[in-house]
């Protein structure tokens, strides 16, 4: 889907919605705007259930002034006029409410966007502003202040967040990649590890991460297999998008071929709407012409060359498995039998080995170590299709939930004993 070519009053319908049923709005809450080239302010209406948005609901204020629509704009609609006067390279604002940044708001605190690289990258200047009443001219007043000031994500003191982007959809990818972040940070603080921020020669090192240039070739033909396997992942890619594990631009799937070649996600695509034509083959080092292979191909690739078993690789970011992965903490799933025996093992390795050295990190997959955590960076899950692989980051992200829960309620976390652990190794040949 090409986003750009919405009508703006669809552009904000589909991400109003999008927002409210991923739980980061509620329905008479936040409010989302674009600024079109004849300076026309498209916004959403105040006091309209925002899981029931309608193209008609959305308001013009047209650059004389003039209010059309059939509601009043949103009360907030002062702040995003300020950011449009203050900021000529603005063209959309996103203002909400998710829980995880309205925690960091009543802390009067931004996330840590030095945890992970994306969102540092998405982010840019992050800043605070004062307290000020909802909808009142000096929050408006605070608000475009900082965003004079460069910065283009603003936590709002005891209120929420707003974004301002060049388009609506960046501003929502940098939206949910930041509410990301700040769970992250939560769950890490909740399972008492010292968080690891990224350095900046770290940043520095994913920020040069590139596509090495890869020849293309044309596809003339699709197998029955080939578009069996196409559909099947887009349906578990949607449905990792739903449970949210993956985000709109982060998170990768691929499966292989029975004659070796691999299917994989492309990348900057958005995960919620991939549809089979947008998947990408690789053959012999090759990619499908036209289309953009994601950045950690050759990692996949390495593994399907190393592990003839594994037919499945998925990278995720999921934010109960991550606060693992920006802590010291290590992550036991003997702990719980059903978690030990689909992921065996839990091995972490350093950032940066994903994309340094991808063949070395390939050797360490196997029957008995399945999956890896990557340091400030991912989790990597392999399997023998697709399901198996799907199925073992929903373990990995559920047992990683429940520590996440069970450390924040206090007290010593009880396993099973290593006779009852014996006992699970032998009835299911671990």
């Amino acid at each position: 889907m090409n986003f750009e070519m919405l009508h703006p009053a669809d552009q904000i319908v589909m991400l109003m919605n999008r927002i409210y049923y991923n739980d980061m709005m509620t329905a008479a809450g936040g409010n989302l705007s674009i600024r079109d080239d004849d300076g026309t302010i498209w916004i959403s209406p105040n006091g309209v259930d925002k899981g029931k948005l309608r193209r008609e609901d959305i308001i013009q204020i047209r650059p004389d002034g003039t209010i059309v629509g059939l509601y009043r704009p949103s009360s907030e609609y002062p702040f995003h006029l300020a950011i449009y006067k203050k900021r000529p390279d603005i063209k959309a604002v996103l203002h909400a409410h998710p829980p995880a940044l309205v925690t960091f708001s009543m802390l009067r605190r931004t996330p840590d966007i030095s945890l992970i690289p994306d969102a540092r990258f998405l982010s840019g200047k992050l800043s605070i502003a004062p307290y000020a009443m909802p909808g009142s001219s000096a929050l408006g007043d605070n608000i475009a202040k900082e965003f004079q000031k460069g910065a283009n994500t603003v936590i709002l003191e005891n209120h929420g967040i707003v974004i301002g982007s060049e388009t609506l959809f960046s501003a929502f990818m940098n939206f949910e990649m930041l509410e990301f972040c700040a769970r992250i940070q939560i769950n890490a603080k909740a399972i008492g590890g010292s968080l690891r921020p990224l350095s900046t020669e770290q940043m520095e090192l994913f920020r040069q991460k590139t596509l090495r240039d890869m020849a293309e070739f044309t596809k003339h033909s699709y197998t029955t297999e080939e578009l069996a396997i196409r559909r099947d992942m887009c349906e578990l890619i949607h449905r990792a998008y739903g449970k949210k594990l993956f985000t709109s631009d982060q998170g990768t799937f691929s499966c292989r071929l029975s004659d070796g070649t691999f299917i994989i996600t492309p990348h900057m695509k958005d995960r919620m709407y991939l549809e089979p034509e947008d998947l990408v083959l690789i053959r012999r080092g090759k990619h499908e012409a036209g289309k953009i292979p994601s950045r950690s191909y050759k990692l996949h690739a390495a593994i399907y060359k190393q592990h003839p078993d594994i037919q499945s690789v998925i990278i995720a970011h999921p934010p109960s498995i991550m606060a693992f992965a920006v802590t010291e903490m290590e992550m036991d799933p003997s702990f719980l039998p059903e978690a030990y025996i689909a992921l065996h093992n839990i091995h972490k390795y350093p950032f940066g080995s994903t994309f340094i050295e991808p063949e070395t990190l390939a050797g360490e997959f196997g029957e008995k170590n399945p999956v890896a955590i990557i340091e400030n960076d991912c989790v990597i899950v392999t399997g023998n299709s697709l399901l198996s692989a799907f199925d073992k980051l929903e373990i990995l992200e559920y047992c990683a939930k429940s520590f996440v829960q069970a450390a924040s309620l206090g007290g010593e976390i009880v396993g099973i004993s290593p006779i009852e652990l014996y006992d699970v190794e032998n009835a299911f040949r671990i």
